[in-house]
């Protein structure tokens, strides 16, 4: 990988196993952003995804594939770097912790958080 699109990512490793499907998206045939998918038991997350420029377009797309393919009452939580967290909003996620770097927010599909947490 190379080492300026990790320094993007705080220096933190893309991580990728079996229960990830990779959304990727290209520009003239060249990579220019990707959100990682971990599946499991109703739930989804991203995490260590990256969007060359900081791209809302690219973050957009990218989104809409992931939440048209993410089950109405499936969990969908992101962790989403600070400067994103507007785009996010946009496409439908909410804040539930935040952190200096990150906020972890998640895709309203029909439950609340507590719901999904089974707090409720």
């Amino acid at each position: 990988m190379n080492p300026a699109i990790i320094r993007l990512n705080n220096n933190y490793p893309f991580k990728t196993s079996s229960r990830y499907k990779w959304y990727i998206a290209l520009e003239q045939d060249e990579p220019i952003g990707f959100m990682p998918v971990k599946d499991g038991d109703g739930r989804r997350s991203i995490d260590n995804y990256y969007i060359q420029g900081d791209r809302n377009d690219v973050i957009d797309s990218l989104l809409a594939r992931v939440t048209g393919e993410t089950a109405r009452g499936d969990v969908l939580t992101a962790v989403v770097h600070k400067r994103h967290v507007g785009a996010f909003v946009r496409n439908g996620f909410g804040s539930f912790i935040e952190w200096t770097k990150y906020d972890k927010m998640e895709y309203n599909t029909g439950r609340t958080h507590g719901e999904a947490a089974g707090c409720l």
